[in-house]
């Protein structure tokens, strides 16, 4: 399990474990809060293909998807 806090999710980098569309590395590009500091909206970006998908942020911390970091 990958912890993940969500104050540092803009720009942190991530690694798919499962290739799709020959998208592996990604970065989150935009995270936004609401009055209460929950995180409401997370986009994350492949970095080769520049796609932008809309993700849980919380899928992040199951490790049999994502790693942290490009790897």
């Amino acid at each position: 399990m990958n912890k993940v806090n969500p104050k540092v999710l803009l720009n942190s980098k991530w690694t798919k474990v499962e290739i799709n569309n020959k998208e592996k590395h990604f970065i989150i590009t935009k995270v936004v809060f609401d009055e209460n500091q929950r995180v409401v909206e997370c986009v994350i970006e492949a970095a080769m293909t520049n796609n932008e998908y809309a993700i849980n942020w919380r899928d992040l911390k199951d490790s049999t998807q994502w790693l942290m970091g490009w790897q």
